[in-house]
């Protein structure tokens, strides 16, 4: 693959005269956003390469102080904001991709919690030597993205470096959470590393209000809650790497992280049905505990013919338990325990990935292999309430109660044997095709027994063409499997309804399968003044996952997790990252984004044709980032929102309308001669509203008979907050 160097770019007028400016310019920044692809197109540069390389020098004018902050300033890449790099989907294999993925030094870290984007802000700047942006395929790669950045790290015999962070963050409620990390990182010989040691305490304060009808529209009931949670967050890390021999290296990559999370209730209930109101107080302590660990390594040989051999391991676990322990307190400051809901479930996971890549002939790659899975979720539930028999202690004393399928071990194991094949086809156009085979067992076991075995085609084709002057065209077409939550095959406590308090769970749940059609089209503007892109896309969604009816009898319905059929989903996304040249603002990128889709399903409950649950008719997003190089600062908003509020989710008993306010965040940051940052955030600056309206039903929703209307609405939880980072 061919690739062009941006050099550093050059300003025109140096610092505006006043911020004003730079509002005017955010304002017309949509109708500039639309022209400036005609204007530039003009004087467009000739290019047929489908990698840009970013050297060291093109970041100075910024002084960057991680690897985080080059991103950051990327047109197509980073954000208006400046927030951490997309995170990794977490999704079912190792070998599909989809947005933007992170090499470091042409390699894939072996993680998912511990993955390649969450260490840009622990790698110093001057470890850089450049940042590579690939835009088409290749078989020397293994990760397939829409888009990859490879950071290439300086080359040393000896060197080593230390990176810290402290933050403080205030809340809505005046309370003020310091936190820090520190890494380290040095090289020495063909040995690398990276250590790091982080404690991030969070705090967090939510007021919401609730009151509700009953069917006749009559008043029902008031209620207030104060919410409060404060988590303690403790994480270590390492990376480490050794170049055995020039066609030979050997990477391990480990995770620990822990932290207690609990959260405390004040709730207010006011009785409006009777005269004069009752009102009640309730408390509630839900304490939870976290862990984690993850190992993943990777080993790389590459032979004199070219041909490279992989295998690649990752093995993590994650421990989650919480209690729920709920409180009515009398006017006379009594009070007395009315629940008791404990939650233990132990998640594991090991992946093991093997390849071997061949060229075929000149342009053309193929690469074979095969992907292991193993996952396993331990599950238990306890739920005691008051209630005629003894009390017992396992169950805070209050008596239990009868869960059914509360106790179960469900387990995974895939093999996906893969085929892919790689076709420079000419300078410009490129092909990669791939097959992949799932074969899959779920076995559940405990309260519930279970076992059922699936098979699936995975085909993939994504055409790349290079039209020359920085435009791109990209097609593809795949099938994909998304990953089970083994959560929902067993019964769980419901976080989104205090009143239900468990949830049902489903022992025949299917994997749901998508089709994906994407056309679409990336313009890079001459002489890096930005990135304009948008596609439009075709998903047909097939065993689609929301609420189905698993009533034992008629009388009592239950609802759980399945599957409840097929549905289209269909739209165009557009985005694009432009430098205001044109206004003599050059160090001012405007960054925007508009989705616009829809969908279409078969409800189960009421047999109409409805949108997905949950489903948003789109988003838009507009942001911008200013640079003051000769002040050595620079700062930003964000802005997005999303297209009709009307978003729903039906249940067997009730239905959910989802609305709310746009969030606004916005930050400023200032770089020290000496190389030191100081920032400053506002998280959910304009305290945004998020709203619930639901609709409970006198039984079934399809009776038709409304029982009650809640309203409910909850602040973002507005923070702010400072950091200052720096190297050494």
């Amino acid at each position: 693959m061919k690739s062009v160097v941006f050099p550093k770019i050059g300003r025109a007028g140096g610092v505006p005269r006043a911020f004003s400016r730079t509002l005017s310019a955010s304002v017309l920044s949509l109708g500039l956003f639309v022209a400036a692809p005609v204007s530039l197109a003009q004087n467009a540069e000739g290019t047929e390469d489908s990698t840009v390389t970013y050297p060291a020098t093109y970041f100075q004018q910024w002084a960057p102080v991680t690897a985080q902050d080059m991103i950051n300033r990327i047109p197509g890449v980073g954000s208006a904001t400046g927030s951490n790099f997309g995170r990794s989907s977490g999704g079912r294999g190792l070998g599909g991709g989809g947005g933007n993925q992170i090499l470091i030094d042409g390699k894939r870290v072996a993680g998912k919690s511990n993955e390649a984007s969450s260490q840009l802000a622990r790698i110093p700047a001057d470890k850089v030597s450049h940042i590579e942006l690939i835009r088409g395929t290749s078989a020397e790669l293994d990760v397939r993205a829409d888009q990859i950045v490879n950071i290439i790290l300086t080359e040393a015999m000896s060197s080593r470096s230390f990176s810290y962070e402290v933050n403080t963050d205030r809340y809505m409620d005046g309370h003020v959470q310091p936190g820090g990390k520190i890494a380290m990182n040095g090289q020495q010989g063909g040995f690398t590393y990276l250590l790091s040691v982080e404690a991030e305490p969070r705090h967090d304060y939510r007021p919401s209000t609730e009151s509700s009808v009953l069917g006749d529209f009559s008043p029902n009931d008031s209620i207030s809650e104060e919410r409060t949670r404060d988590q303690y967050t403790y994480g270590y890390a390492a990376n480490l790497a050794y170049e055995i021999s020039a066609d030979s290296s050997v990477r391990l990559n480990m995770l620990y992280s822990d932290y207690d999370n609990t959260v405390d209730v004040e709730r207010r209930i006011t009785d409006l049905t009777v005269s004069p109101p009752e009102t009640v107080f309730e408390r509630e302590v839900i304490p939870g505990v976290n862990d984690n660990w993850e190992i993943g390594g990777d080993y790389e040989r590459v032979f004199s013919n070219n041909h490279r051999f992989k295998i690649l391991f990752i093995a993590n676990e994650k421990n989650e338990e919480f209690t729920r322990e709920r409180f009515a307190r009398e006017g006379n400051g009594n009070e007395e325990k009315d629940l008791f809901l404990n939650s233990d479930a132990t998640t594991t996971e090991r992946i093991v990935r093997t390849s071997y890549s061949l060229g075929l002939t000149d342009g053309q790659d193929l690469e074979l292999g095969v992907e292991r899975a193993q996952t396993t979720l331990d599950s238990m539930l306890r739920l005691g309430q008051p209630g005629a028999g003894p009390g017992n202690d396992n169950f805070g004393g209050l008596t239990p109660v009868a869960v059914s399928n509360a106790n179960s071990t469900v387990e995974e194991i895939r093999y996906e044997p893969f085929a892919v094949h790689n076709w420079q086809i000419n300078a410009r156009m490129t092909l990669e095709s791939s097959l992949i085979y799932e074969a899959s067992e779920i076995t559940q076991t405990g309260d519930v027994y279970n076992q059922r075995d699936f098979g699936f085609f995975k085909p993939k084709l994504d055409l790349r063409y290079d039209l020359g002057n920085g435009k791109q065209l990209r097609a593809t077409a795949t099938k994909a499997v998304r990953q089970l939550s083994f959560s929902d095959f067993v019964a769980s406590s419901d976080m989104r309804d205090d009143d239900a308090e468990t949830m049902a769970g489903n022992t025949n749940l299917r994997q749901e399968q998508v089709w994906n059609f994407d056309l679409g089209a990336e313009y890079r503007l001459p002489n890096d003044l930005g990135v304009i892109d948008g596609s439009v896309f075709y998903m047909q969604h097939i065993d689609v996952i929301e609420r189905i009816d698993v009533s034992a009898t008629a009388g009592d319905p239950v609802s759980a997790n399945g599957n409840i059929g097929d549905g289209d989903m269909y739209g165009l996304r557009l985005n694009g990252s432009v430098r205001m040249n044109m206004i003599n603002l050059p160090d001012l990128m405007i960054i925007s984004s508009l989705e616009v889709k829809d969908s279409e399903i078969t409800d189960p409950f009421l047999g109409i044709d409805r949108r997905f649950e949950g489903f948003e008719r789109g988003r838009f997003q507009l942001g911008f980032r200013h640079d003051l190089p000769s002040l050595r600062i620079n700062y930003g908003m964000n802005w997005n929102n999303r297209f009709d509020g009307n978003m729903k989710r039906y249940d067997i008993d009730n239905i959910e309308r989802s609305s709310g306010d746009p969030n606004v965040s916005a930050f400023l940051e200032y770089v020290t001669p000496g190389n030191i940052r100081i920032r400053f955030d506002a998280r959910n600056a304009t305290n945004n509203i998020q709203c619930r309206e639901r609709t409970r039903f006198d039984g079934r929703i399809s009776g038709g008979v409304i029982s009650e209307i809640e309203n409910y609405c909850t602040d973002a939880a507005r923070v702010v907050s400072i950091k200052i980072n720096g190297t050494f």
